[in-house]
């Protein structure tokens, strides 16, 4: 009778949710039925109980190297696991206020040379 043997994934999880990002070993182990993937790495970290788990009630919470990935996505050897803080400020935001902010100083420069000229 052979015995069913385990396969080991060595992980580096980061966890960049509160303050700053502290980087830490894990071995992920699997069963022969298990694939590896990001959601089962974070059940078996402890992090996450499932997909619909309210630590990860918002979108772009994890990813691997700087890349959202989604609950399903693979996860290889060597692989570094990321949770991210929530945004501070909304990235659209702060584009549209640059543009306008650029905007703005064309018109006063225009406006300027238009006053330099009448002089």
């Amino acid at each position: 009778m052979g015995s069913k043997s385990t396969t080991t994934l060595n992980l580096l999880i980061c966890d960049a949710r509160q303050g700053n990002p502290k980087l830490t070993s894990f071995t992920l182990e699997l069963a022969p039925h298990e694939r590896p993937t990001v959601g089962l790495a974070l059940q078996k970290t402890g992090i996450a109980t499932a997909s619909d788990d309210p630590v990860l009630d918002r979108k772009g919470c994890f990813g691997v190297f700087g890349k959202r990935k989604d609950w399903d996505s693979p996860i290889y050897e060597g692989d570094r696991l990321e949770l991210y803080s929530p945004l501070l400020v909304d990235p659209k935001a702060v584009r549209r206020k640059k543009a306008n902010q650029n905007q703005d100083a064309k018109f006063q420069a225009a406006a300027a040379k238009r006053k330099a000229r009448r002089l």
